[in-house]
């Protein structure tokens, strides 16, 4: 009988250091305390979670670890556990050794002795900072998503709008509605693959001249610059519609034409600080470009006259006659450029493209 009771012991025994390293090696904090809330163990991962050792908590209320605020919230732990229920995960926030805050996921459970009688609490911390952060930055992006999406809306209806008061031929009128928002599009992606931090301004250039080839013909020259996103959609807008006019009169539309587009950061007459973008283009001399300028307004010259200056707080100017079309922007750096960036800008290495 002696036997099997040491045998006994010993499997009880074996049975409780493996209990024991189970809690000590957790990656959740592990804590026990009785009914009156006093800690009674603290594993290692309740050390690195709230930074008190095991000596400095155990025989220390549980209350050190609770915010003012929520203290009624072991009040109503403890009546819950002295009638036995098992209280379900919730979130919540505790208080490190530092007196910094940290969001937790706690399960609580009662603890009975070899009796069956309640004796205390096991509780059970996991950190949700990681959680938390991730929630915050989803619902900030939803915001901004649900702010631009209501922009593009707007700025869509605007452009069915005026393109309807400028077009009488219902192919014509799909046409440019298409090729818009698809330039729309083109600005966005540039916009969605940087989280909505901004674009390069060679990016969008390249980007929206895409669709009317003759890359051969056109040559970039400038810094590197990130624009932030109401200067890439607007921007986006203006050099679709200049790109747009050269693949049907001017550079683009034959092999013979050059496109030339520079940028570069000055002083202005005020002191501060702009950017001046020139699209310049010269092309062989038809017959058509003799006609009348006042045939060819459209919402093209709308947006590159008004609607993209005026946004960016600058000026625009746009010139054409015979075998030449010039648009230059002039626009204070705060309103193109993402603000981090902007005083980096004397430092930045100039992109000449051929």
């Amino acid at each position: 009988m002696t036997e099997l009771t040491d045998i006994d012991g010993l499997i009880e025994a074996a049975a409780d250091a493996r209990l024991a390293a189970i809690v000590d090696s957790s990656f959740d904090a592990i804590i026990s305390k009785d009914l009156n809330s006093i800690i009674t163990s603290w594993n290692g991962a309740a050390q690195r979670m709230f930074g008190y050792t095991a000596e400095e908590a155990v025989g220390r209320s549980v209350l050190m670890l609770i915010p003012d605020h929520l203290r009624d919230e072991e009040t109503d732990i403890i009546g819950r556990v002295r009638n036995g229920e098992l209280v379900a995960s919730y979130e919540t926030i505790r208080r490190r050794k530092d007196g910094s805050f940290i969001a937790v996921s706690l399960t609580i459970s009662p603890i009975r002795n070899v009796s069956g009688e309640i004796i205390g609490a096991s509780k059970i911390a996991r950190d949700i900072t990681a959680t938390k952060d991730s929630e915050r930055r989803i619902r900030l992006l939803l915001r901004e998503v649900n702010h631009r999406v209501k922009n593009q809306f707007a700025v869509i209806l605007s452009m069915v709008r005026e393109t309807g008061k400028r077009s009488t031929d219902p192919r014509e009128f799909e046409e440019l509605i298409r090729s818009r928002i698809m330039a729309l599009s083109r600005s966005h992606d540039l916009l969605v693959n940087s989280e909505w931090a901004g674009a390069s301004l060679f990016d969008l250039i390249q980007e929206q001249l895409k669709p009317f080839a003759h890359e051969e013909q056109v040559s970039l020259s400038g810094p590197l610059l990130t624009l932030q996103p109401n200067a890439v959609q607007n921007l986006g807008m203006a050099l679709h519609e200049l790109g747009t006019n050269s693949s049907k009169y001017g550079a683009l539309a034959g092999d013979t034409g050059r496109l030339e587009i520079t940028w570069q950061i000055a002083n202005g007459v005020s002191g501060r600080r702009e950017i001046h973008l020139v699209w310049d283009e010269t092309m062989p001399v038809h017959e058509r470009d003799r006609r009348d300028e006042s045939t060819r307004k459209g919402f093209g010259t709308v947006v590159l006259q008004r609607v993209a200056p005026q946004s960016l707080n600058g000026s625009a100017v746009l010139e054409r006659s015979p075998g030449h079309l010039s648009w230059s922007l002039t626009a204070p750096l705060e309103s193109i450029l993402v603000p981090q960036l902007a005083a980096e800008i004397p430092a930045a290495e100039p992109y000449f493209s051929p």
